[in-house]
């Protein structure tokens, strides 16, 4: 599963490869194929997992400190973070790219990182009384994208001092707690 991460971080679904992996992991690709018949249950495995991964990291964020403003300063840390290991980045965000490619399954887990960011961003902004219930949800989408794109910027530069500067720039305009 970390192989496939990494791969699906740097590669995309595209770039998953049941032989690619196996030689990485140190294992026959029949392995694989054992616990995952196909590329999708393997893209969607991972995908889930990385969700999953990313909803505890921002739940204990949260269990860290109960400051909901202080964790939406520290929300761009969990996209910076994939930007520090060589250069990757979202594994969500490079399989939304990949849309039309995707098998149903795969599409499903990458959808649900998004609503699991933006539920997780939303109750923040509400909690810290940023925006209303009714707008919240809306201002979330807008964090998430922009984080999001703000990470899609500086890969395609091997930037990450630009990922910087743009998260700056949200928090002069307000979008992001300053």
């Amino acid at each position: 599963m970390a192989a496939g991460k990494r791969t699906a971080q740097a590669r995309g679904y595209g770039g998953l490869n049941f032989r690619d992996l196996a030689a990485e992991v140190g294992i026959k690709a029949a392995s694989i194929y054992h616990h995952f018949p196909s590329k999708a249950e393997l893209g969607a495995a991972v995908a889930r997992r990385y969700w999953e991964d990313t909803a505890a990291q921002l739940e204990a964020m949260l269990a860290e400190t109960a400051d909901p403003v202080r964790c939406l300063r520290r929300y761009p840390e969990v996209f910076r973070k994939a930007l520090e290991n060589d250069n990757r980045m979202c594994l969500c965000s490079f399989m939304s790219a990949e849309v039309d490619d995707l098998p149903d399954a795969v599409k499903q887990e990458v959808q649900t990182f998004a609503d699991v960011n933006v539920a997780w961003l939303s109750k923040l902004l509400v909690a810290a009384r940023l925006a209303s219930a009714r707008k919240s949800e809306q201002r979330a989408r807008a964090i998430f994208a922009a984080v999001a794109g703000a990470q899609l910027m500086a890969r395609s530069r091997s930037n990450i001092s630009l990922y910087d500067a743009l998260i700056d720039s949200y928090r002069a305009a307000g979008l992001l707690p300053a």
